[in-house]
């Protein structure tokens, strides 16, 4: 009986067997095509370098253009050896920047308006702020990555039977490298009333500065920091600084802000690094400054006593700081003491220096 027994589990498990031996051999097989003459795993580390470069695709003129696209697009490479400087002997190191330390947040007010400024990017400043609107219990209604704007939903606030309130961020590049200014509107509406457009003023300052002040406390005390949008790698727009380098002029500085800001900007960049502000003449657009090397060693104890009078020689005007408004934005030039075009090289160090302080 034992002996019948198992003579019919061995004719059950032979089906079993043959499938399981040839699920076994496919897998091999499929394992040989994966691998090399010398039995390994080929690498695929090297392949890039066979890619060849596909002509781009033509899209009909009655097809939608819209659908298709360079997904990371290629900016153009300014001529960089225009911005190269002279230099004697071994390079002295760059200063670190100041974005690769310690974060910094501050609200800056100008002619009535008012921002709050970081020194990190719009892309790590855009989740951030989404993050702070949701922990603090202001839900988003609308966000647009590219236009860099959040609203929140319509708010009561306590102590306010009548109105109903939200407030617009808009995010957008500072004039430094890697830095965001965020401006907020706000916006109240009577209980039962339809809401109108966006003001360009805030209808209630008070609101607006509070909103501030939690935001820039906020971002000064979150530990989200480093979090990227991929969504808002371009937001808020274009660079608000660039440094133009036509060939047939001269370099200058081109500021995407109106003419106040840009006025204060490189006012206060006139006070730093190795500049001085002897005068400034607002009506016709210049600033009459000083500049020594600020990498020069400062006179000693003694004869800076016998030499008083150096420090009005020191104080000399050596450059015009010249501002004029045009269609594009506002432009900077310099000039020197006389009037007179400068070096190409030592235009452009003195821009980037300009550059390297707007506010």
């Amino acid at each position: 009986m034992k002996q019948v027994s198992l003579v019919n589990v061995y004719k059950r498990l032979m089906p079993l067997a043959r499938s399981l031996s040839v699920v076994l051999g496919l897998s091999v097989l499929s394992g040989c095509w994966m691998m090399d003459d010398d039995g390994m795993l080929r690498d695929r580390k090297n392949d890039y370098q066979l890619a060849r470069e596909m002509p781009v695709m033509v899209v009909p003129e009655d097809a939608d253009h819209d659908a298709l696209g360079e997904l990371y697009v290629i900016a153009e490479i300014p001529d960089t050896s225009l911005l190269l400087e002279e230099t004697v002997g071994a390079p002295r190191p760059q200063p670190l920047s100041g974005n690769l330390l310690d974060e910094e947040v501050k609200i800056q007010t100008l002619g009535g308006k008012r921002w709050v400024l970081t020194n990190r990017a719009p892309s790590e400043v855009w989740p951030r702020i989404r993050s702070i609107l949701n922990r603090n219990g202001l839900p988003t209604a609308y966000a647009d990555a590219s236009a860099g704007v959040l609203e929140t939903v319509w708010l009561e606030l306590k102590g306010d039977d009548a109105y109903k309130h939200r407030f617009q961020f808009r995010i957008e590049p500072g004039v430094q490298v890697d830095s965001t200014e965020v401006a907020i509107v706000h916006m109240r509406v009577k209980k039962g009333d339809e809401p109108g457009a966006w003001p360009l003023q805030s209808d209630d300052d008070e609101r607006e500065k509070a909103m501030a002040n939690m935001l820039a406390s906020a971002l000064a005390g979150d530990e989200s920091s480093g979090t990227v949008s991929l969504l808002a790698q371009s937001i808020g727009g274009a660079a608000k600084v660039e440094i133009i380098t036509p060939k047939e002029a001269e370099p200058y500085l081109l500021l995407k802000l109106d003419y106040d800001r840009s006025w204060a900007s490189v006012g206060y960049a006139t006070g730093r690094d190795g500049f001085a502000l002897v005068d400034q003449d607002r009506s016709e657009g210049v600033f009459y400054v000083h500049y020594g090397d600020p990498d020069e060693e400062e006179p000693g104890f003694f004869e800076d006593m016998f030499n008083g009078d150096d420090e009005e020689q020191r104080l000399s005007v050596t450059y015009l700081i010249r501002l004029a408004k045009t269609e594009e934005g506002v432009v900077v030039s310099l000039v020197d003491a006389q009037q007179q075009t400068l070096e190409r090289t030592e235009t452009l160090r003195l821009l980037k220096k300009i550059r390297a302080n707007l506010s």
